[in-house]
């Protein structure tokens, strides 16, 4: 589970830096560049998702032990 995350995170900052290309720096809340800005923060709380998800596993893990 542990190697699917890291590939997700991977995609989510893949993502993020495709996005930023699609911001228009003139127009920042405008057709395609809020569109760009919605994902780059879907992105961001599923890299933070990932990381909890992490978190809690590693906790488990100990209480377990």
């Amino acid at each position: 589970m542990k190697i699917a995350s890291i590939i997700l995170s991977i995609i989510a900052v893949l993502l993020i830096a495709f996005n930023i290309t699609k911001i228009d720096v003139d127009n920042p809340f405008e057709g395609d560049s809020i569109i760009a800005l919605i994902e780059i923060i879907a992105a961001l709380i599923a890299i933070v998702l990932l990381a909890i998800f992490n978190i809690s596993k590693q906790i488990e893990k100990k209480v377990n032990q």
